[in-house]
């Protein structure tokens, strides 16, 4: 028997009688928490998706039944757009993420600049606690204020960036124009970075030669925590062990075999709020699977299942447009089309319908989705097809 069925089927126990909603999911399979604990019983389960999560909790707020923890035990409750609240225990602040920063070799002596985001969205204080937990001193930036970034790595002899791969570029640039350069003109020897479609290993390689650094990546989502880690010399992400990581058919939810491409779907062995059989809405591949079933070395993401599209960092939903829609007027259509120019995400939006103001648009777009348009335009009224449209080409990246 796996230990770590053991201990999910302990978790899943305690969860079961304070989440009802978690309670009628495992009898609606027809198991027990106890039931767990066997090898192959997990798969009874069929996969909760993000966008049933995002439903059962509008229907059901604010947790849609699945905290199984007294609020005094969580530390912080975020709101990704959608929205959809994510609360992550005192106990669990870091949410695996000191995984990755011990094995990019950060430490104490470190100074972490942190360009993450510290507003609703969990980035931000989750790499905090992670970097922090290796003994390294963090400068909690967030995102934002180009200059003062620059000044901090110069002034401070900041030796890792924490940020998205597009901002470390436009933070790079202009540290370069300042100083005259970065690498052998400034401290940063590490990055940890967000990843991005298309040939993102091939882009970090570049930028390493070009700022004389190393890059250091992860896979993980906002439910979950940190889900896989690289570790030097080895294809993939290492899986993180207080995660129970599968491949699945997105159709039937069945585990899939090594280099079968399938949707992640993940079981976490955490208290509070437990996330089991959760579909990341991810596709990638397993690379290896350990001797209990479950996968230890999971590939980069290849695509996307269902209608999400990563801008930004942030998921954009079909739902957002009809959201925006629904707030501008009874007779208004929206379509989101997420492009890219130059390395950057553009989103734009085309509306049809009793026009309004740009800068309402520019509110209602930025209260629903926490992100801002590129692009507005007024059109013809036309058929609600295509609501959210990814256009990007990364193939040159």
């Amino acid at each position: 028997m796996s230990d770590r069925l053991t201990r999910l089927a302990e978790i899943v126990a305690e969860a079961e009688r304070r989440a009802p909603a978690l309670a009628a999911r495992l009898q609606g399979a027809g198991l027990t928490a106890a039931n767990l604990a066997r090898p192959g019983a997990l798969e009874s389960l069929p996969v909760l998706q993000k966008t049933e999560l995002m439903e059962m909790q509008a229907a059901d707020p604010p947790f849609a039944g699945y905290l199984s923890s007294d609020m005094q035990e969580v530390a912080h409750v975020f709101a990704s757009p959608g929205p959809i609240f994510e609360p992550v225990l005192r106990s669990q602040e870091a949410h695996g993420f000191d995984l990755m920063f011990r094995s990019g070799g950060l430490g104490p002596g470190d100074i972490a600049l942190n360009t993450w985001s510290y507003h609703l969205v969990p980035a931000g204080l989750i790499f905090d606690a992670g970097a922090r937990a290796t003994g390294a001193t963090v400068i909690p930036s967030g995102p934002g204020q180009t200059e003062l970034q620059v000044r901090l790595i110069a002034g401070m002899g900041v030796s890792a960036f924490l940020g998205s791969t597009a901002y470390f570029e436009k933070v790079a640039q202009a540290y370069a124009k300042s100083y005259g350069g970065t690498a052998g003109h400034w401290t940063l020897r590490r990055a940890f970075l967000g990843g991005e479609p298309g040939n993102w290993m091939g882009k970090r390689k570049r930028l390493e030669a070009s700022h004389g650094i190393t890059t250091h990546g992860a896979y993980g989502t906002a439910d979950l925590g940190l889900v896989g880690f690289e570790k030097h010399g080895q294809p993939g992400y290492a899986c993180n062990p207080e995660r129970l990581v599968q491949i699945c058919d997105p159709l039937s939810g069945a585990p899939l075999p090594v280099n079968t491409p399938g949707q992640i779907v993940v079981t976490t062995l955490a208290r509070g709020w437990p996330m089991i059989r959760f579909g990341t809405g991810d596709l990638a591949k397993a690379l290896e699977i350990g001797p209990d079933g479950f996968v230890t070395r999971l590939s980069a993401v290849s695509g996307r299942v269902g209608d999400g599209v990563k801008v930004r960092e942030i998921f954009l939903y079909r739902a957002h447009a009809e959201a925006l829609a629904a707030a501008l007027g009874p007779d208004v259509s929206a379509r989101i089309r997420v492009a890219n120019a130059d390395g950057c995400d553009r989103i734009e939006i085309a509306l049809s319908g009793s026009r309004c103001p740009d800068a309402e648009v520019q509110e209602s777009f930025r209260r629903i989705t926490r992100l801002r348009a590129d692009h507005i335009s007024w059109h013809a009224r036309f058929t609600e097809t295509d609501l959210l449209e990814d256009t990007r080409d990364f193939s040159t990246l």
